[in-house]
């Protein structure tokens, strides 16, 4: 390293795409090197986006997986745009993925994978690397296959098990690219394989072929740059995904408030990580049941909550509708279950791995009668953490269920961490009945309007509720017309005075301008993005992001009314911007709407602000 240090040149931010077939492992290369850019101070932001099938046909578009990185030494508020580097393993990575390639970026390939075969498969009738279709790029044509074998040789592995170990080769360039050691990935090669002495050390001679193969190709040393750490608070941080961050804030939530961590799930892509990391704990007395089908999942949940638990249920958009009649029952029984989803493209089936947020008006009006639930939208994989705690935090104190809404993009998608202090964090205090007071099933708080959980086996609480309506106060099974009306807006009532304790919706630029640029839920690193850049160049743009969707915050309208032009940019066919519609009627609201299963770009939000501002 100490031979190349006076080539090298500092950036302060860099994009790198990794693609490649489904088993050419670009996840977890991915993810091994975002994890060495954060263990060496750097900011990050990564996108996975890998294909719904489970091994679609070898060589083909269809089974590309990607995974996106952009780090730097300042805060990154997005996985990026375009890269400065891309790795494409076969031909028909190159063909999926080049237009994700700046002008003038780096190309790295495995010049052994472009047979003809796979060029054909591809849709490529010529070689891309030899017609001069690649003239714009520096491209890198690395014999990555015959050079992992080679470095492999003396262990005794066959071809195929060899080749397993590609990735690394890519990885070692990379690490040489941008000035990063090895020893990061050494250290998971030592514990994932503990068991395989042999795997470990191919893998580690892989990674050291593809270091000093870089160290000696001309085009890469000429763009060998490094990345300076970001200045962040002191503390203890770590990579982590939405998902993960999500299973955290629910657990972080179970301790604060003395209740127990139930989960009641049934396996759905993009959400089942929450399952899978809530298992791994407990010893922290978290308690998960992999239902049989989501109807028993949610309500194996509800029941938890009856018994006194923070019951939980995990989904995605499929599973959410399933979960329709069950989250019905939790509004009339007024029980604190916490529902997260996390939402992909649909509808029906849809694309299961591709991210969208098309399930906003299920959310909000997808059960039968009126049913009320609080929603929170969660912004970016570290606010998982905080907006999963947040939603249990309300759902516990005001006895009420909620849905937390995050997508595929923040779900899968990681950012740097820090981890917070347990006692940094509030308290949680649920309304939970004292044995042998004067309880009433439906006597209520007359602040927040929430009854009182009476824990079953609790001495004098013995108590009546379920899915019939029930009178206010005692609980008794009714049809009374006036009496259901009454529990109706009790109800509506409850969910809409958590209102009181939200923070101002805050607008990020002047308090007034010519364009307000409204926004919700994962969307929200990308629309910053773009607003700071028309910010710099002194147009008088706005943002404001929506975290509180039900109820929304009380100074909604003001923040509306402010700026000359409103446009609500969502990934989905406009489904916020109809919910503003009902609100605030008086409002004209521009929108902008992506439905491509892809997160939005900040050229492409860029070009429509600025049309929007020229506009009469």
């Amino acid at each position: 390293m100490a031979e190349i240090e006076n080539k090298v040149v500092e950036m302060d931010e860099v994009v790198i795409r990794f693609s490649g077939d489904s088993g050419d492992g670009m996840q977890l290369t991915g993810t091994l090197f975002s994890d060495t850019a954060a263990h060496t101070g750097n900011d990050l932001a990564t996108f996975p986006d890998f294909p719904a099938e489970i091994r679609a046909p070898h060589n083909t578009v269809a089974g590309v997986s990607g995974f996106q990185v952009h780090f730097g030494s300042a805060k990154i508020h997005t996985s990026g745009d375009l890269c400065d580097v891309l790795i494409a393993m076969n031909p028909a990575s190159l063909k999926a993925n080049l237009r994700f390639a700046k002008k003038g970026s780096t190309i790295i390939t495995d010049v052994d994978s472009f047979e003809e075969k796979a060029m054909e498969k591809a849709g490529y009738a010529a070689n891309p690397l030899e017609d001069g279709s690649l003239s714009d790029y520096i491209v890198v044509k690395a014999p990555i296959r015959m050079l992992t074998r080679e470095a492999v040789k003396e262990l005794g592995l066959d071809a195929k098990s060899a080749d397993k170990s590609k990735n690394m080769f890519t990885l070692g360039m990379l690490l040489f690219m941008f000035s990063k050691e090895m020893t990061y990935t050494h250290k998971f090669l030592e514990v994932k394989f503990k068991k395989n002495p042999t795997v470990v050390e191919a893998n580690k001679r892989v990674l050291a072929a593809g270091f000093n193969y870089a160290e000696t190709v001309e085009a890469i040393k000429s763009t060998v740059s490094k990345v300076p750490a970001a200045k962040m608070p002191k503390g203890k941080y770590r990579s982590i995904t939405g998902n993960t961050a999500t299973a955290w804030g629910l657990m972080a939530a179970s301790e604060k408030s003395g209740r127990q961590l139930f989960l009641g799930s049934y396996p759905i892509t993009p959400a089942t990580e929450i399952l899978m990391e809530l298992s791994k704990h407990r010893n922290l007395g978290v308690k998960t049941f992999q239902a049989e089908d989501e109807i028993a999942g949610v309500t194996s949940a509800i029941g938890a909550c009856f018994a006194g638990s923070l019951g939980i249920t995990t989904t995605s958009g499929p599973g959410f509708s399933l979960k329709s009649e069950a989250l019905g029952l939790a509004v009339i029984t007024e029980l604190p279950l916490v529902v997260v989803n996390v939402q992909r493209s649909g509808p029906s089936t849809g694309m299961p791995t591709k991210s969208e947020q098309g399930d906003l008006l299920q959310a909000l009006y997808g059960r039968n009668g009126e049913a009320p639930m609080l929603i929170i939208a969660a912004s970016s994989p570290v606010d998982c953490f905080y907006a999963a705690f947040e939603t249990a935090r309300f759902a516990l104190e005001h006895m009420t269920p909620a849905i937390l809404l995050t997508d595929g993009y923040i779900g899968f998608g990681s950012e740097l961490f820090q981890i917070p202090k347990m006692d940094d964090l509030p308290a949680i205090v649920p309304p939970i009945a004292a044995p042998n007071s004067d309880y009433k099933p439906y006597r209520r708080d007359e602040n927040t309007l929430a009854r009182q959980w009476a824990i079953p086996g609790t001495e004098g609480l013995r108590h009546r509720i379920g899915g019939l309506e029930k009178t206010d106060v005692f609980g008794q099974v009714s049809t009374d017309a006036q009496n259901h009306e009454k529990m109706t807006y009790l109800r509506n009532e409850k969910v809409m005075r958590i209102a009181e304790r939200l923070p101002e919706q805050e607008i990020f630029g002047e308090p007034e301008g010519d364009l307000l640029v409204v926004s919700w839920g994962g969307t929200r690193g990308f629309v910053r993005s773009a607003v700071e850049k028309l910010q710099k160049e002194g147009k008088k743009v706005g943002h404001a992001h929506f975290r509180y969707i039900m109820p929304l915050p009380k100074n909604t309208r003001q923040v509306l009314s402010a700026y000359k032009k409103v446009v609500v940019a969502e990934l989905n066919a406009g489904q916020f911007v109809k919910y503003l519609r009902i609100n605030f009627p008086e409002i004209t609201f521009k929108e902008f709407n992506k439905v491509q299963g892809q997160p939005f770009t900040v050229i492409e939000l860029t070009d429509k602000f600025n049309q929007l501002l020229q506009e009469d």
